[in-house]
């Protein structure tokens, strides 16, 4: 999906931002489909433990960095832009009033051309992060991507557009 969006052509490859990484899989595989770097934020001690674990058995140490701290510190000091930024949190935390400027945090390190996942319940209707535009929905069962866009995206087309 992320492949027909565009984030993986170009020659060098997405800067890619991974939150709530977990065990760093998402950000992992970004780096195995081309990503040129990936930057982990997790703030759980065991998942920090699995994320290094992988890097390690992976030989991507080179290309990815881990932060290990809350993602609404990370926010305030990564340095982007990033052109994919992953944000799978735990599924009540959408629902938080406050997830809403978390939101707005990530959408500001998004490049122009960049692609924003947000993973959730499908159950659950995120509002848009401010300055992106829903692109698409892709349910699986209980949890559904939502993909935002800048307005000015090649693909932002609002016409077009087709959430599921």
């Amino acid at each position: 999906m992320l492949a027909s969006a565009g984030v993986f052509a170009e020659e060098l490859g997405p800067r890619v931002l991974d939150l709530y990484a977990g065990s760093g899989a998402l950000g992992l595989e970004a780096i195995s489909r081309g990503a040129r770097s990936a930057v982990l934020v997790e703030s759980a001690r065991p998942a920090i433990t699995a994320i290094r674990e992988n890097v390690r058995a992976l030989d991507v140490g080179a290309q990815v960095t881990v932060i290990a701290t809350r993602v609404e510190r990370a926010l305030d000091t990564v340095e982007g832009p990033f052109d994919l930024v992953l944000v799978d949190p735990p599924y009540a935390d959408v629902r938080e009033p406050s997830f809403a400027d978390l939101m707005a945090k990530a959408a500001r390190h998004l490049a122009p051309s960049g692609v924003l996942v947000l993973e959730h319940a499908s159950t659950d209707e995120p509002a848009a992060p401010l300055d992106l535009v829903l692109d698409r929905r892709r349910r699986h069962g209980d949890t559904t991507l939502s993909l935002y866009l800048h307005p000015a995206h090649p693909a932002a087309d609002t016409d077009d557009a087709a959430p599921e």
